[in-house]
């Protein structure tokens, strides 16, 4: 049996050379109490920049204007695969409050996020993408 594609999006979202991050929620079905950036699955029908606006609004109460393409990676899991799509985020208005798919959120630096427990796709975005950072 062929394993489905999946597709997410994410924003990488910078403030004096820190990224905001969310802690992904115990009870997630992948990568639970792992860092990661804002975003999530493109719904049926949805162009992925719709859904990239509608989930960072979700998961940071943010409304936001999309940049270029920082790149994108894939992850596997036994049930699925799934693309990441990343794109710079530029914030229009909103103060943070997270969702309650997320148990916390932070600025962090490049240092700062390689010394915690992050996503698998992030750890290998963040292995590709290092030098566009």
């Amino acid at each position: 049996m062929e394993i489905p594609f999946g597709l997410t999006v994410r924003g990488l979202i910078k403030k004096n050379n820190t990224f905001l991050i969310l802690k992904r929620h115990p009870n997630s079905s992948t990568n639970s109490n792992r860092w990661e950036l804002p975003g999530g699955k493109v719904e049926d029908g949805e162009n992925f920049d719709q859904a990239l606006i509608r989930e960072l609004k979700e998961e940071t109460n943010l409304s936001i204007k999309i940049g270029d393409l920082v790149g994108a990676v894939q992850e596997n899991f036994p049930h699925k695969k799934t693309v990441a799509i990343v794109m710079s985020i530029n914030i229009f208005s909103g103060e943070i409050k997270i969702s309650e798919e997320h148990v916390d959120w932070k600025w962090a630096s490049l240092d700062e996020i390689q010394s915690l427990e992050i996503s698998g796709w992030f750890k290998t975005f963040l292995l590709e993408e290092n030098n566009k950072l």
